[in-house]
């Protein structure tokens, strides 16, 4: 169904107002827009996928400073751009640092089995990220321990939970803005 100017714009309004339900609708009607945009760029669908995803983060993050003269899928197509080409100088960066580290690697021949120290260290990360991870609503909970200590792929979670794609992904996505916010106030 395609929406309206006016509807969108009311849709962006509660959004700003921090409505959940229309931050889903946002997402749900640019979502093949601004992914088909980064697939044609990237020819790659992982890249493309999780470019798309940061742009949404991005964008109802910065909700607020969207200037609706201009069109939204506009706002959104100029935040995937930016993020793609942030993207490209992180890689370019990584790849000369790689090759100037390759010049090193003889001397760097080291034994990479963790400590007693640093699997101590892991293990008391991993206690304080889950007692953060409790203080989350559970359909939060639930969201981030299907995706990241169950493994599971965004559809195997949508089936769990019987629910779309697209809202897993907006769960997921407020759920580790959430969890940021919590580990912060640390």
């Amino acid at each position: 169904m395609e929406k309206t100017d006016d509807s969108i714009r009311d849709i962006i309004k509660k959004a700003k107002e921090g409505n959940q339900i229309a931050f889903s609708t946002l997402l749900d009607t640019f979502w093949n827009d601004v992914y088909g945009f980064q697939l044609l760029r990237t020819k790659n669908e992982n890249d493309a996928e999780d470019i798309t995803i940061r742009t949404f983060s991005r964008a109802f993050d910065k909700i607020d400073t969207y200037d609706d003269t201009f069109e939204f899928k506009t706002w959104l197509i100029t935040i995937s751009k930016n993020l793609h080409v942030d993207l490209i100088r992180k890689r370019k960066r990584s790849l000369l640092d790689e090759m100037e580290s390759q010049g090193d690697a003889v001397k760097k021949v080291l034994d990479e089995t963790p400590t007693v120290e640093d699997r101590l260290i892991t293990e008391q990360n991993l206690a304080d990220l889950l007692l953060d991870i409790k203080k989350l609503k559970p359909h939060y909970q639930q969201v981030i321990n299907l995706r990241y200590f169950n493994e599971l792929s965004y559809a195997a979670i949508a089936k769990e939970l019987n629910e779309p794609v697209n809202n897993v992904k907006v769960k997921l996505l407020r759920a580790k803005k959430l969890l940021a916010e919590i580990i912060k106030k640390k």
